[in-house]
């Protein structure tokens, strides 16, 4: 594709889920990317009450916080402006633009920007409304896995209504559970929230009530997960809309500087390290990359994806499905796609390109009333 030929592209990020300032790394480095890259990039950052954002041309975020962006007056945004006022504004555009969504988390990740951006004819990058919604709910995309035969670790689902009602039932059956697993650690975390916010390792009875007080804070189902010790942290980049043409690369792997690989783990720069290879068993390899494409056609994902293992001795376990993974200066996946030769800015121009191709294949005629079953 020739620069002439390149259309603009909105990057949209912030957001309103505790995830916001993690989206603004992660949009603002797509930006700058993209803009480097010949487009013609217009970035958009919705704040914490949903209200959107017009940046200035050329805004480089630099070394500025996320606190930075809690006046978006003051770096010289233009607004604010409701969500469909700023909707309608984008599908009004000539020429037609492409939404690259750097939403993670709660609203930007769980399929409802998507299916404010398909009602409204709009190209975006990403998995499609019901991709995005099976993969930002971890209960059922796990439900889903095991329904299909892929290995994810044992779990149970509390329901803010049940905690509410009965504490101790809840504390009782975590006991059960945990006390069948021989082992009383536990991983309690958000169904619907990612980046590890509100995710806590419960080493035994006396920690469960706070770490389930602290997931229901984000979410209204949280789970608890047995605890695999010492398990490696894999992860596989997948790109593509074509199920039977699909590019992956990996696994590679996270050593976490903390217990686990907690919100600090992951954002705080030298805490934790990664590899873009993981020194694993060709076999285990080979098995991995097969589990991650059987997971993507799963949930029927489009453009790219993140999926995350655990690796316990020789067991490989599904961990979960990232519709819209961090492009932060210390994420994977846009770092494992150099072993097919595509550096940052590649990865991010291969991904409006498959937004573009996925969008041409949506176009419908539109119907008249002779074309009802009258």
């Amino acid at each position: 594709m020739t620069a002439a030929v390149r259309p603009p592209v909105v990057v949209v990020y912030g957001g309103p889920s505790a995830e916001h300032d993690v989206s603004i790394v992660s949009g603002t480095a797509i930006a700058e990317a993209l803009a480097g890259a010949g487009y013609a990039v217009d970035q958009r950052l919705i704040d914490l009450d949903r209200r959107w954002w017009r940046l200035p041309a050329g805004h480089v975020r630099g070394d500025r916080p996320g606190a930075g962006y809690d006046d978006p007056g003051a770096l010289g945004a233009s607004g604010p402006e409701t969500i469909g006022v700023a909707i309608d504004g984008l599908a009004a555009a000539r020429p037609e633009p492409v939404v690259f969504v750097a939403l993670h988390g709660p609203f930007g990740e769980d399929g409802r920007i998507q299916a404010l951006l398909e009602a409204a004819g709009i190209a975006y990058t990403g998995p499609g409304v019901a991709a995005s919604a099976i993969g930002m709910d971890k209960a059922l995309f796990k439900r889903i896995a095991r329904g299909i035969g892929l290995p994810v670790v044992d779990w149970r689902e509390i329901r803010a209504s049940q905690w509410a009602e009965d504490r101790e039932a809840v504390l009782a059956e975590l006991e059960a559970f945990a006390a069948g697993n021989r082992d009383p650690r536990l991983m309690i975390k958000p169904s619907g929230l990612g980046s590890s916010v509100g995710m806590t390792l419960a080493h035994g009875p006396d920690e469960r009530a706070a770490a389930v007080d602290l997931a229901l804070r984000y979410d209204t189902l949280a789970l608890a997960e047995r605890y695999l010790p010492n398990a490696r942290d894999l992860e596989v980049s997948v790109i593509g809309n074509d199920p039977a043409r699909l590019e992956l690369y990996g696994p590679g792997e996270v050593v976490a500087g903390n217990e686990f690989y907690d919100f600090a783990a992951k954002y705080t720069p030298g805490l934790s390290e990664t590899s873009t290879r993981a020194e694993v068993p060709a076999a285990t390899a080979a098995a991995i990359l097969k589990i991650a494409r059987d997971a993507y056609r799963a949930i029927g994902a489009e453009g790219f994806s993140r999926v995350d293992f655990l690796l316990h001795g020789e067991q490989i376990y599904l961990s979960e499905i990232n519709t819209i993974p961090g492009f932060t200066p210390i994420s994977l996946f846009p770092t494992m796609p150099a072993a097919g030769g595509h550096d940052f800015a590649a990865v991010c121009t291969r991904i409006v390109d498959l937004a573009l191709e996925r969008h041409a294949s949506r176009v419908e005629g539109r119907l008249a009333p002779g074309d009802l079953p009258r």
